[in-house]
């Protein structure tokens, strides 16, 4: 079978939401190298997990597509997703070859504490005794590789004490969810505005066998949480600070991620009207901005 790679460069900050967005619009795999280094497939590392590697101002991202599949169709759809402008994209013919058995083989199970391990859906849990979330990348948008998702995971395992209600916002393959539900909270609640990944949402729920809920952002049951996350992007988490707040119950927590460094200052001053904050956390450029509401 015969198989096209689609490639275009994006920058640093929307390199996971547009990665994520390709999966969806029907791309087999996603490899992602330094702009700057060459775009030959030995340079590239598959999925996020690059982007877990290195904050690069700017990387080429490749799609693995089917023949017969409208590339420039993938291509549009994802980055209207991703809310990015379209860019200039070259195709080039790949040789035959497993392509997702070569993808799978490159996505370990991930270490995010002693505790708690992100175990893709082919693999057995590294450690039996330790919490062990099941997704399957192929049908998640986010595999837990991402230092934004890392952080979020870790804080999700300091606050979450047992008995919490829980939203995550912008849920995608319900990683978030899934995980505070097997960290202990009563109820989790994932919203998104995309129903592919709403649908990818639950099936991991199922696979791991809990009760965490997705919904539509049109559907939801907006009820105030004791425990908010929102792993999206700083814009997108700015224009929400006052439906973020109304959602965090008075002396709840709130966890905002997808943001670099540099664009903490301006998501914390956003919230700065509910919230006190913590010290924000970074991993490899990116930030995790987190506080309790007054």
């Amino acid at each position: 079978m015969s198989w096209f790679s689609v490639s275009f460069q994006v920058p640093a900050e929307q390199v996971e939401a547009v990665s994520d967005a390709l999966l969806e619009a029907g791309a087999l795999s996603v490899d992602i190298a330094d702009a700057s280094a060459g775009t030959g497939a030995e340079e590239a590392l598959f999925a996020d997990a690059a982007v877990a590697s290195r904050p690069w101002k700017k990387s080429v991202v490749s799609a693995l597509v089917a023949r017969g599949v409208d590339a420039a169709a993938v291509v549009e759809a994802a980055c209207a997703r991703a809310g990015a402008a379209v860019p200039e994209w070259r195709v080039r013919e790949v040789a035959d070859e497993d392509w997702l058995r070569a993808s799978r083989e490159q996505l370990a199970p991930v270490c995010i504490s002693p505790r708690l391990w992100i175990v893709p859906s082919w693999h057995q849990a590294p450690d039996p005794g330790a919490v062990a979330i099941v997704l399957d990348p192929g049908l998640a948008f986010g595999t837990g590789h991402h230092p934004s998702t890392r952080m979020c995971l870790r804080w999700l395992e300091r606050v979450i004490r047992g008995g919490e209600t829980v939203i995550d916002f912008g849920c995608g393959s319900g990683i978030l969810a899934i995980a505070a539900m097997k960290l202990g909270a009563a109820r989790a609640d994932g919203v998104d505005i995309d129903e592919q990944a709403l649908l990818a949402a639950r099936r991991n729920a199922m696979h791991n066998r809990v009760q965490a809920t997705f919904h539509g952002a049109a559907e939801a049951l907006w009820q105030p949480a004791r425990i908010v996350v929102a792993n999206i992007l700083a814009r997108p988490l700015i224009v929400l600070a006052p439906l973020l707040a109304r959602l965090t119950a008075q002396g709840g927590r709130l966890a905002l991620a997808g943001l670099l460094v540099a664009q903490a200052g301006e998501v914390r001053a956003a919230y700065a009207p509910w919230f006190d904050f913590e010290a924000p956390e970074e991993d490899e450029g990116w930030a995790l901005v987190s506080g309790v509401r007054r």
